[in-house]
């Protein structure tokens, strides 16, 4: 059995590796099997006998706990394997704690630390008492905001009967013991950033590369108002609105769904890390960019979230809130509709990533952004043809040929290759001689 998240070999015993015992006790459980190298293969170990004596002391001295020390025998050659259980109490040996991830052991600090210490006692950051605030820390158009758009969703219809701010908050579990949690000053506060300073959006106009800043802008606000502060900024300041009519009268449209944006920034509020860095938007010529600190859940990928997946936000008191003022679904779907909203106004599908410490997701104008090139296997020839078609629209496999000074069979080839393989352009009108390409979503 290879080493992974619950299985660590090791060739001879040190007391260092108490530190092991104590990430496996913290995180999932796990079995350290002392005798065998790093290719799995038995070496037995010395002074067995003492050891049998020894590790099982020594774990319940320095960690606290109690763990299955067994001697197991091949081949005439003995080894030991100590089985650890995971524990609902945090662990620490020697001050410190450690915890098991994937197949490494990590050292918590800071806020991992933080996170992991509430989490053990059944808590999460935005479930804990703010002992600064009071309720005069409360601002009272926040509130009615919330009381109009859980009544509108029928999520709470009775509460617009509700005219006492303690009740309110006491029902959407903002308050423990008479005192306010920091998710009531992240949801209703007058001044968050007060309270935490980077509870706000920072968001910056890039030219031609990410050194070159245009301009910016910090929003600041209470989180049930700060999408659509962000949301009218955007349009404001940051985007650019295509102008239509329809018939006499005119129409302006997003660059970006507005659904998909006002998703993406909801998702940023309801899953950042607090005690981290502000929720960022870089805006771009042709993408758009929104990251906030954070990580997902061990057993959640970035793939999960393209599907139905399982709703756990990493703020769930402030999540559900949102979710009963009618701002958000409550069973993971918000992913879901960003990568729908973008597919129906004919853009990419929007790129979702880990970065930076945390979490971002780009919308995209078009197929061929520097970001997507990066990530796709494409020859020299199929980008020169892409940036052609940034400029021209359509191309011919005949242009393709006299472009990239290649034969018929290779421009063939290689277009093929973006429709079929890649999925970046798509033909225009019937095979054959007169057949043209064009971006996807162009």
């Amino acid at each position: 059995m290879p080493e992974s998240q619950n299985i660590e070999w090791k060739e001879s015993w040190r007391d260092e590796y108490l530190k092991w015992i104590c990430g496996f006790a913290n995180a999932k459980g796990g079995r350290i099997i002392i005798g065998k190298n790093d290719k799995g293969e038995v070496i037995g170990v010395d002074k067995f006998k003492k050891l049998m004596d020894d590790i099982p002391n020594k774990i319940q001295n320095q960690l606290g706990i109690v763990c299955d020390v067994g001697l197991k025998d091949y081949k005439d050659k003995k080894y030991i394997e100590i089985d650890v259980k995971p524990y609902d109490v945090p662990i620490s040996y020697q001050g410190k704690y450690h915890y098991r991830s994937g197949s490494t052991k990590q050292e918590l600090k800071g806020n991992a630390l933080n996170e992991f210490l509430l989490k053990k006692a059944g808590k999460t950051w935005d479930d804990v008492i703010e002992p600064r605030a009071s309720l005069d820390d409360i601002d009272i158009s926040a509130i009615e905001a919330f009381k109009k758009g859980a009544t509108s969703s029928k999520r709470m219809p009775f509460i617009a009967e509700e005219n006492e701010i303690e009740p309110i908050l006491d029902n959407l579990l903002l308050l423990e013991n008479g005192q306010l949690k920091r998710s009531a000053i992240l949801l209703f506060g007058k001044n968050p950033c007060r309270f935490y300073i980077n509870a706000y959006v920072k968001i910056g106009r890039f030219g031609q590369t990410d050194d070159d800043l245009l301009f910016q802008e910090v929003v600041e606000g209470n989180a049930y108002q700060l999408a659509d502060k962000t949301l009218d900024i955007l349009d404001k300041k940051f985007l650019v609105s295509p102008i239509s009519y329809q018939g006499l009268q005119r129409v302006e449209k997003w660059e970006y769904p507005y659904e998909a944006i006002r998703e993406v920034i909801l998702n940023a509020i309801v899953h950042r890390d607090y005690m981290g860095a502000p929720i960022q938007i870089s805006v771009y010529d042709d993408e758009l960019i929104v990251w906030n600190e954070g990580s997902l859940p061990n057993d959640l990928s970035i793939e999960d979230l393209k599907k139905k997946h399982s709703s756990r936000p990493h703020n769930p008191i402030l999540a559900g809130t949102f979710f009963k003022g009618g701002l958000i679904e409550a069973w993971g779907r918000g992913t879901i509709k960003i990568l729908n909203e973008c597919k129906k106004a004919g853009l990419p599908e929007p790129i979702i990533e880990s970065a930076s410490g945390g979490i971002s997701i780009t919308l995209r104008k078009n197929a061929i952004d520097k970001k997507s090139l990066i990530s796709k296997d494409l020859n020299k020839r199929q980008i020169t043809a892409l940036e052609f078609l940034k400029e021209n629209k359509t191309i011919s496999n005949k242009t393709y040929q006299e472009l990239c000074k290649v034969s018929k069979a290779t421009a063939t080839r290689d277009l093929t290759e973006l429709v079929d393989k890649f999925n970046i352009v798509e033909r225009v009108g019937d095979v054959g001689a007169g057949t043209l390409y064009r971006l996807i979503g162009s």
